[in-house]
């Protein structure tokens, strides 16, 4: 284990790399290679399912699975980062997630619609996993890197990402397109569902394997062992959050950005995790295998326009200011959720991959170093980011919910997508009010 000062490029890399370990789970579970493997459960029947006894839609029921993981998430964090703080040891408890995620991931491999209490646990534990291991992941930002650093190692960080999570996902698509190749017998659709079904657990492999870089040169643990948790210390995370409320009332710019960081990253959020979904069910593709071909060509093509996407988004906020840039990007995510109630046809959901890819590194990246930027100073910036991260979660079970019940209504996702742009109009204005001078930063 690694003692490096603040500030250290091998520390900025480690950290940094941390993204390569996790994010192949939003690109496989959340967004590719789940969605389509799930919907392609349903092809031989209705796109209803009985469930926890009522009937649902299929893409609604993932969508309220959804909500309810992120629901969990936003309680149970403040109770974990309280305890991280007084224990001093957030390094374990960001393993402690990255393994459950992971191991949750390798645990898909068994879903099914016969089991299907038992698939969505999985499902369930896999996002619990993932988002509760980035609330401290976030919140070493600000602890290893110094403010003039953060933008960049913080873009570094979303590139690597889109990077190592390409890599295994061209792997995997190979594996569902060529299950032969790898020893995978079958017909045609059974060898590309096993293909999937592997792909879930070299997710969770990747995501261990590669997550000991970044543990192996994160600062040490800070342990106190003499402090004993107690029903107090338990609640901490919850008094510390009331301490940040009431920091907030102080600082007009933190306070109006995360008002505006709230609305904008439950429709972010809430477009991401139901994109394929939406493809799957509204663009007229000619067969089912041009389905899965083309779902996961856009995926990939996000992907990759999504690190020039982070690099330009990097380079503009340094040009013109962060909250200029993010009202742009925030304007430019409307106009992509009011096009896509129009689109039918393949190539356009191939353009609109290319525009959301664009955007959707620049806004995740230049979010969480903005908020970083405008923190006070603070020994211990854990709070900061637990109350960031339950910002974020409840407005994506927000954003899942309103998408979920249209959806379940109506029965199709057009709607749901289209209501996500009134999100991104409230928070236009929003940051329209956030002070641009900031003491420490000048112009943000």
């Amino acid at each position: 284990m690694a003692d490096l000062p603040k500030g250290d490029k091998k520390l900025l890399n480690a950290w940094a790399f941390y993204d390569w370990a996790n994010s192949v789970y939003p690109l496989t579970i959340a967004s590719a290679v789940f969605p389509i493997f799930y919907n392609s459960l349903f092809s031989d029947r209705s796109q209803y399912i009985s469930a926890f006894g009522y009937n649902f839609k299929n893409s609604a029921l993932i969508s309220f699975v959804t909500a309810a993981a992120f629901l969990l998430v936003s309680f149970m964090s403040p109770l974990l980062s309280g305890i991280a703080d007084y224990v001093g040891n957030k390094k374990s408890f960001m393993k402690f997630f990255c393994y459950l995620g992971a191991l949750s991931c390798m645990g898909l491999f068994w879903f099914n619609l016969d089991n299907i209490y038992i698939g969505f646990a999985f499902y369930f534990f896999g996002l619990i996993g993932y988002w509760g291991s980035l609330v401290y992941y976030n919140s070493y930002l600000p602890d290893i890197a110094f403010i003039e650093q953060q933008d960049q190692v913080s873009a570094k960080g979303y590139s690597l990402g889109y990077i190592g999570s390409v890599l295994l996902l061209i792997i995997n698509l190979t594996m569902i397109m060529k299950p032969k190749i790898f020893g995978i017998s079958g017909t045609d659709g059974e060898a590309a569902m096993t293909a999937m079904r592997y792909s879930f657990v070299m997710v969770g492999m990747w995501w261990i394997i590669f997550s000991q870089y970044t543990y192996y040169y994160l600062p040490k643990d800070s342990r106190k062992s003499e402090n004993k948790v107690t029903r107090d210390v338990l609640f901490n995370g919850f008094k510390e959050l009331k301490k940040v409320w009431q920091l907030l009332q102080a600082n007009i710019a933190l306070k109006r950005y995360l008002g505006s960081f709230f609305v904008s990253s439950m429709a972010v959020q809430t477009a991401m995790l139901v994109a394929t979904y939406f493809g799957a069910q509204e663009i007229a593709w000619s067969s089912k295998e041009q389905s899965t071909i083309g779902l996961i060509i856009c995926i990939l093509l996000i992907q990759l326009v999504a690190i020039l996407g982070a690099f330009l988004t990097s380079r503009a906020s340094a040009k013109f200011g962060n909250i200029p840039t993010l009202i742009f990007i925030n304007s430019f995510w409307l106009f992509i959720c009011v096009a896509a109630f129009f689109i039918s046809k393949p190539i356009e959901f191939y353009i609109m991959a290319s525009l959301v890819g664009l955007v959707m590194g620049g806004i995740q990246s230049l979010s969480r170093s903005t908020y970083s930027k405008l923190l006070p100073e603070a020994n211990d910036t854990t709070s900061f980011f637990s109350f960031y991260d339950a910002s974020e979660k409840i407005g994506i079970v927000i954003g899942m919910l309103v998408y979920g019940i249209i959806d379940q209504i109506t029965g199709s996702p057009r709607l749901g997508i289209a209501s996500l742009a009134l999100f991104f109009l409230i928070a236009v204005f929003l940051l329209n009010r956030v002070p641009r001078k900031n003491v420490l930063l000048n112009e943000i």
